[in-house]
């Protein structure tokens, strides 16, 4: 994972600043100023598009998530950078896809000055909700 560049992002979460989590998705992105809101509107329709229909959306840790019987995946708007948080095991096996970007052990930074790389998103979550699956059904056995 040599050619990946690891941080921690000190950025704050815009959405946050204002004294209080938010209460809903819908609140988080009213909090956003313009390209963020529309940007992460977009990171919003890619993963609603991939996900259980059953999925729902909701606040965890002060960030928008989805939710089918767990959390998939988180997603969140900086001062430089929109995150996705998909389980670190997610990163692992896309990291040949993620050279250029800046990743932690469970999130993936795409830079605020790039376009997002939407087909890459999706696959990322899909990979994710396909994880939530196999573990239910070694679970169920």
């Amino acid at each position: 994972m040599a050619h990946v560049k690891r941080t921690k992002s000190s950025n704050r979460n815009p959405a946050t600043k204002s004294g209080g989590k938010p209460k809903s998705v819908d609140e988080y992105l009213a909090a956003l100023s313009q390209p963020a809101r529309s940007t992460l509107n977009k990171m919003r329709g890619a993963i609603r598009s991939v996900v259980p229909k059953e999925a729902t959306e909701t606040i965890s840790y002060g960030m928008p998530a989805f939710k089918h019987k767990e959390v998939l995946v988180w997603y969140a708007a900086f001062a430089d950078h929109y995150s996705l948080f998909p389980k670190a095991s997610v990163i692992e096996a896309f990291q040949g896809e993620l050279k250029g970007l800046t990743v932690s052990k469970g999130t993936i930074q795409f830079p605020a000055n790039q376009p997002l790389p939407i087909a890459l998103i999706k696959r990322i979550v899909k990979a994710r909700v396909g994880q939530t699956k196999n573990i239910k059904r070694t679970h169920s056995s």
